[in-house]
């Protein structure tokens, strides 16, 4: 096999070295670019204070997609067609997109819910048909803790699907109660013990005040609504402790609390003679 010529070998480096070579810089270069700016964008997502995991999600999905685009760039300078590529790349990403149309509403759904922050971890909500406390928000599902310590893990997508009732959202909270008392009591002093238990818890608060008043002249009760405003976090212990309140002074004071009754009247028919 005889040796090769000085100009064969400098056209093999011209049409293989070269290319090679430059695909190898772009390549380096493009790497170190594309780290650079995923650095810059979760610095600046920092200094904003956007929530964690949306920052951990925008870093992996910014550097993979600039990778993409220095790999696609590198094979151009080796002379592939990176057309037919890309075509290729589209294709598969649309299948991929078709059998996950499930997983990819919930993954759009949770950047929405970490984008527009309908709720934090610690908030108590209602939302995708179940309640409970937050305790964590991902990228496909939202961890939710109910009532009875049960782990609830709903998709997100059938979060921002629903409404979202948020009961931590504000500091303050109104607390909803419905009494009924009998029509022969004096409803004056109703509303005298009424305002005195009120008045006596110190959880509850004096702006906005309280509102007391009669809201329905029930078939069996004379009916009063009692709405005081409490802090958010009061808001269970003041509505288990004023209903009992309610019922051992009413007790104390001689005011009834009617029920449903039924009065059965038997006719006896007296037999035929």
């Amino acid at each position: 096999m005889g040796a090769i010529s000085s100009d064969k070998l400098v056209e093999l480096v011209q049409s293989y070295g070269l290319p090679i070579i430059w695909a190898i810089i772009v390549f380096i270069v493009g790497r170190i670019v594309a780290r650079i700016i995923t650095h810059v964008v979760v610095k600046m997502m920092n200094k904003s204070n956007i929530d964690e995991t949306l920052v951990k999600f925008t870093k992996t999905f910014v550097y993979v997609a600039l990778m993409i685009f220095v790999i696609l760039a590198a094979l151009g300078k080796l002379g592939i067609e990176t057309t037919s590529f890309a075509a290729i790349l589209a294709a598969a990403g649309l299948a991929i997109g078709l059998s996950l149309q499930g997983t990819l509403g919930n993954f759009a759904a949770g950047f929405m819910l970490i984008l527009f922050r309908p709720f934090k971890v610690g908030d108590y909500v209602e939302a995708g048909g179940v309640s409970g406390v937050i305790e964590e928000i991902q990228i496909f599902n939202t961890t939710m803790k109910s009532a009875d310590n049960k782990e609830i893990i709903v998709p997100n997508s059938q979060i921002v699907g629903g409404t979202i009732t948020n009961y931590s959202a504000k500091e303050t909270r109104r607390v909803d109660m419905v009494i009924g008392v009998g029509y022969n009591d004096d409803l004056k002093k109703v509303r005298s013990v009424l305002e005195d238990i009120l008045a006596k818890d110190e959880r509850i608060l004096t702006e906005p005040a309280p509102t007391i008043g009669v809201s329905e002249l029930a078939d069996s009760s004379v009916n009063f609504v009692v709405r005081p405003w409490v802090n958010s976090g009061d808001y269970w212990p003041v509505l288990f402790d004023t209903q009992e309140n309610i019922k051992l002074r009413f007790d104390a004071e001689g005011i009834s609390i009617p029920y449903p009754q039924q009065d059965l009247h038997i006719v006896k028919e007296e037999s035929a003679a």
